[in-house]
């Protein structure tokens, strides 16, 4: 499956494109404990080239990321795009899908209950928008070191980073009671190497509350409107 990523990035201008970023952040004078890249993927056009990684890209997204996340590793060593680079776990991918099948399964229904949506893969969801919050930062990666001075993770390698993933929770990035594991040591945050990002809370509800406020009952003496919470990151 790798080799199909490769090719497929090649054809789609997607390594090209992967290439200019390497280039931002190799002449940027800032230190990152992650570098973070964002690749829109055409899921039809990667099923043609390989049925398998087409179907782990919709249903296994997580882990789809992380086969790009290995040949995007290679490419940079190979074509030393980024100095600064260390070590495998400091890439971290964001698959962006152009489309979704339009079946009725890809697709997250605000008004369905019971939601049963237990997969971590990707949905398609419309509603309306009935609230906003402000523009906010969090933490997108974070380099810790080993408070015991003789232990060899507590040089300046990067072999302890936290790299935040979809759906889990800030704590889940930076919090103070990490410990070594390798000599079972507190870990200490090395702050100049904490990668921000932003994050917009939305909450959104099903397109068919318009029926609701025009009058239109639907036949139904009783029904609930329940909002979804969004974050955007």
């Amino acid at each position: 499956m790798k080799e199909v990523v490769l090719v497929y990035l090649d054809r789609s201008g997607g390594l090209q494109k992967f290439v200019h970023d390497c280039k931002k952040y190799n002449d940027s004078k800032q230190s990152y404990a992650v570098y973070r890249f964002i690749i829109s993927i055409n899921p039809s056009d990667i099923a043609e080239l390989d049925a398998t990684l087409g179907n782990y890209i919709l249903h296994n997204p997580l882990q789809a990321a992380q086969i790009f996340q290995s040949v995007c590793f290679v490419a940079i060593k190979t074509l030393s795009l980024i100095e600064q680079l260390q070590t495998e776990a400091q890439i971290s991918i964001l698959l962006k899908p152009t489309h979704l099948p339009p079946l009725p399964s890809y697709v997250l229904s605000l008004s369905a209950y019971p939601f049963n949506y237990t997969s971590q893969r990707f949905y398609m969801s419309e509603g309306i928008v009935i609230a906003m919050g402000t523009v906010r930062k969090y933490t997108q990666g974070a380099r810790f070191l080993c408070t015991e001075e003789t232990c060899p993770f507590s040089e300046g390698r990067f072999r302890c980073i936290r790299v935040h993933c979809p759906g889990a929770t800030e704590s889940a990035t930076v919090r103070t009671d990490f410990v070594c594991s390798l000599c079972s040591s507190p870990l200490q945050e090395d702050m100049k190497f904490r990668v921000l990002g932003d994050k917009q809370i939305v909450e959104m509800i099903d397109a068919k509350i318009l029926n609701a406020l025009k009058g239109y009952s639907n036949d139904k003496s009783h029904f609930r409107i329940q909002a979804l919470t969004v974050f955007l990151r």
